[in-house]
């Protein structure tokens, strides 16, 4: 009776991390030994993402628990995944950097967000956008770009009057 009690906690406690984090990826973790493990959680660690190994059967009930039933056909084979709580950006930059510099043969299977499912592929384009900030900054230098283009079209017609005047001062000194 203890054991179903623990799995059932087990399942709950999965569901609260699954439903709490804002983005989530499935890796297929086979082939790392506990050293690589030890090194990929103390990396993912350094950028606030919390990795670890699911048991397929308690993931798709979890998922199935928090209405994300799409998700339960990803656990298939070893899976562990990596959990990020804020910059959605942040753990597949880390996650593929990690991959990138150790040569490592984990492989990103799938991910999701608080709302929808992720491919590996739209995991590997998370990880190349900038941060939420440069995103921003860049949408705003945007918006600014045609103000200030109007604003320089209203005023050369009185920086050339100013420019004229100015000539004509300085003719007028020199006689």
């Amino acid at each position: 009776m203890a054991n179903k009690e623990e799995k059932a906690k087990a399942i709950e406690d999965l569901s609260e991390i699954i439903s709490g984090c804002s983005i989530g990826i499935l890796t297929d973790y086979r082939g790392l030994t506990n050293a690589q493990m030890t090194a990929l959680r103390r990396q993912l660690g350094k950028s606030g993402v919390k990795y670890l190994v699911v048991k397929n059967t308690m993931a798709r009930f979890a998922a199935e628990r928090v209405g994300m039933a799409e998700l339960a056909g990803s656990f298939e084979g070893p899976v562990a995944i990596a959990f990020g709580y804020g910059e959605i950006t942040e753990p597949p930059k880390a996650l593929l950097g990690y991959i990138d510099s150790e040569k490592s043969i984990l492989s990103v299977k799938a991910g999701f967000l608080t709302d929808r499912l992720l491919s590996a592929a739209d995991v590997k384009t998370l990880s190349k956008l900038p941060a939420r900030e440069v995103l921003l900054a860049q949408v705003m230098g945007g918006m600014q770009s045609p103000i200030m283009g109007l604003l320089n079209c209203l005023n050369a017609p009185i920086r050339g009057i100013i420019y004229g005047l100015q000539a004509r001062i300085q003719q007028l000194e020199a006689e």
